[in-house]
């Protein structure tokens, strides 16, 4: 089996949208290769509408969730006519998260898949996450499927974007779940210094070490929970934001990154995991992967820059060619649904 696919990942810290083509191949085990991929970073417009998009009316969000849909179909378009690509067999979607609430039963990635099909001419497949959610389950993480059949040579593959999220083998079953925030935090932050991101971890080596707002975020009740478990915005802005209120904006970079050192490096000690693959915008935080190597007795793995970029993309293709021929493409193990199943929406 030979299948050529684009995924389409846009994550929460808004750092743009991530197009990847790849093609993947089945003889014995899946094998892949990525034929081209590049990141559009959003417009002020966009970056703004979806930042915004958790407060828009009902009616506004059924508009904004069309737009992007063909905001999206006339990138692919444009990524396929630029590269000359063909024999294109899908397009898979993420879409972009507004809500996600998994206890309540509803998670939504707007992005309407029909629209870029109507752009694209092509088959597509999007809304991977909310079957799951009404299985019981977290309707995330979704990549554990690719770090099992695309990276098992791992003990684990961690991912550093907007959120902090690992995957690994436990009792010959793959588990997954967030960790903490990261970008999602990081960024918002450094653009009080007019900065879209703390480049290198430059803006937490100014800042001091605040022990009492450590202590309180280390206690918040998320890092107790068992898994399987995830994150969403509507967290941060409860639990993670409020605690920044009369604290130096440089030192709050600099407390929360070490917040996320302590709590990504407490479960790689916990696991004994010895080679870990890092990808995600986070791995480019040299700050933030010193203290986390500093933490760990073990080896955090930096691959290449496509790896680190498109990761998450390339995957999202591959649930897709797993979902048109209706194999599984979301592990229980690692969602806490009832169930291995085969999801996503396909038109």
């Amino acid at each position: 089996m030979r299948v050529q696919a684009i995924g389409l990942m846009s994550g929460t810290s808004l750092d743009g949208l991530d197009i990847c083509f790849a093609v993947f191949e089945k003889k014995d085990n899946w094998s892949f290769q990525i034929l081209k991929a590049e990141t559009l970073p959003y417009h002020q417009n966009w970056e703004e509408k979806l930042r915004n998009s958790i407060h828009l009316s009902s009616e506004e969000l059924l508009e904004l969730h069309s737009e992007y849909g063909f905001y999206l179909g006339q990138k692919v378009k444009e990524f396929i006519e630029k590269n000359s690509l063909e024999n294109i067999d899908l397009i898979a979607s993420h879409g972009h998260t507004v809500f996600h609430q998994p206890k309540k039963k509803f998670t939504l990635q707007i992005g309407d898949g029909r629209a870029i099909k109507l752009e694209t001419g092509l088959p597509v497949i999007y809304d991977f996450r909310s079957q799951d959610v009404l299985m019981g389950g977290n309707g995330a993480p979704l990549v554990p499927i690719g770090d099992e059949l695309l990276f098992s040579e791992y003990d684990a593959c961690l991912n550093l974007g907007g959120f902090s999220n690992i995957s690994l083998k436990q009792n010959g079953k793959r588990i997954a779940f967030d960790i903490a925030p990261v970008n999602i935090v990081l960024n918002r932050l450094a653009q009080k210094f007019n900065k879209n991101f703390d480049e290198n971890g430059d803006l937490a080596r100014k800042g001091k070490l605040n022990n009492d707002l450590l202590a309180k975020l280390n206690s918040l009740e998320f890092y107790n929970l068992p898994h399987p478990k995830s994150l969403g915005i509507e967290w941060c802005n409860e639990s993670v934001f409020p605690l920044f209120e009369n604290i130096k904006t440089e030192d709050a970079i600099a407390t929360f990154t070490e917040h996320v050192a302590q709590q990504i490096s407490n479960v790689i000690n916990q696991n004994t995991l010895q080679n870990v693959l890092c990808t995600g915008g986070g791995s480019y935080n040299t700050c933030l992967i010193e203290k986390i190597r500093e933490k760990t007795e073990f080896g955090i793995i930096i691959p290449e820059k496509e790896i680190i970029d498109y990761k998450e993309a390339l995957i999202f293709a591959f649930m897709g060619v797993l979902r048109m021929n209706n194999e599984i493409n979301v592990l229980s193990s690692a969602t806490g649904c009832k169930e291995d199943h085969s999801s996503g929406l396909i038109c």
